[in-house]
């Protein structure tokens, strides 16, 4: 398949107009100007009017929520086949949203693995999967209700070697309090500088990327002395933090809509009390983080915590509108949402558009470089392209 005729965004940069991304298989086998294909036979698309970019990548999702308005209550009535197929629909409304990649940053019991290995495998068409397994917590820790409890550096290396066994792709350690579990603070470090060391260093030990919840300063600080690869949201980020992610070049994965969502719902009655009543009180300072790091220059990877109250699987583009709405340009945000994100994720084969990658592609129509609603909003997606096939025409 031959795309001409339109513009491209590679996930790095615009290219110019009058180039042509020849696709063989599951690859992206040549980018080049029209003219050097001169005499291409085979099918075409014509892009006229539209721009391909890489398929978006989504560094924070829970396949195992549904976006309900308490999707831990949600979750609880489901048996287990239940969940799996829950998953899996989660997973491929998220592909035919545009988002060809995700990270699952917490499941359920490992059920997501078996999703994860049957995509994998070509048994469902869905987006390339890396999980995380069970996230560790402390004793009432943010999320103790799915989580490996584990207390105490020792139980946090078990904790650990568990989800390397199971087979997870990446460790989560949660590093402080959250919105969406009662009876705990954003601003409080849970494990010690001790703890969260121990648990990255087992994880690295096994090669396997690692991510922290982290909304608290000093939580965010252990997590990034630690040697973690990723904050998650980094709420309460202060101007020694910035400091020390710069330096070590850790990714902040910001997940602006898991809050953004909550508030712009707030008024339904059906979520959580406590969740709302946190989010109001978190909203303005994870705001003014994000922006700090975004000037300084900082990496961020796009991620969506979806799955949360009203942060649909499939609507995950929609946070790309946040990161402009916030303080980054169009390809700045395009830039988080594709090669960033596969940086982070370790895909070193998909991300960007360019000879070799993987043809997981984004066709949409207008120019999202210019307007980022041509990606941010699904009404404008045209196809998803997975490994070269197309899965959603819309």
């Amino acid at each position: 398949m031959l795309f001409r005729g339109g513009r491209i965004f590679d996930g790095r940069e615009s290219l110019a107009e009058g180039f042509a991304v020849l696709v063989e298989g599951a690859r992206i086998v040549r980018v080049a100007p029209e003219a050097a294909f001169a005499g291409y036979a085979g099918p075409v698309t014509d892009t006229a009017g539209c721009t391909l970019l890489p398929g978006l990548v989504d560094c924070h999702v829970h396949l195992c929520y549904t976006g309900s308005a308490d999707p831990r209550g949600t979750m609880q009535k489901m048996g287990t086949g239940q969940i799996v197929l829950t998953m899996l629909a989660n997973a491929q409304k998220t592909l035919a949203g545009g988002v060809t990649a995700v990270r699952d940053c917490g499941g359920k019991d490992h059920l997501e693995f078996a999703v994860r290995d049957a995509i994998a495998q070509g048994a469902f068409r869905g987006p390339t999967i890396r999980a995380a397994g069970r996230m560790i917590c402390m004793t009432g820790g943010h999320g103790n209700t799915l989580a490996r409890v584990a207390d105490g550096c020792d139980e946090v290396v078990k904790a650990v070697r568990e989800q390397v066994h199971a087979g997870c792709d990446l460790v989560k350690i949660m590093a402080t309090g959250g919105v969406m579990t009662p009876g705990v603070d954003p601003r409080d470090a849970h494990y010690s500088a001790a703890e969260i060391t121990a648990g990255v260093h087992e994880a690295k030990r096994f090669r396997r990327k690692t991510a922290s919840h982290a909304q608290g300063t000093q939580g965010i600080l252990n997590a990034v002395r630690a040697g973690i690869d990723s904050i998650e949201h980094g709420i309460f980020m202060d101007e020694q933090c910035l400091e020390e992610m710069l330096e070590a070049g850790t990714f902040l994965v910001p997940t602006i809509a898991a809050v953004q969502n909550i508030l712009r719902n707030a008024d339904s009655g059906a979520i959580p009390p406590y969740a709302v009543e946190k989010s109001r009180a978190v909203a303005e300072r994870h705001r003014e983080s994000f922006r700090m790091f975004h000037r300084a220059g900082g990496r961020i990877a796009m991620g969506t915590d979806a799955g949360t109250p009203f942060n649909r699987h499939g609507e995950n583009a929609q946070e790309l509108a946040f990161m402009v709405d916030w303080g980054m340009t169009p390809p700045e945000a395009l830039t988080a949402a594709t090669s960033r994100g596969a940086e982070l994720m370790g895909l070193d084969d998909r991300g960007v558009i360019a000879d070799g990658m993987a043809a997981d592609l984004l066709l949409v129509r207008g120019n999202p470089m210019e307007e980022v609603a041509a990606a941010a909003d699904p009404s404008n997606h045209i196809a998803v392209y997975k490994n070269g096939t197309v899965f959603a025409p819309h």
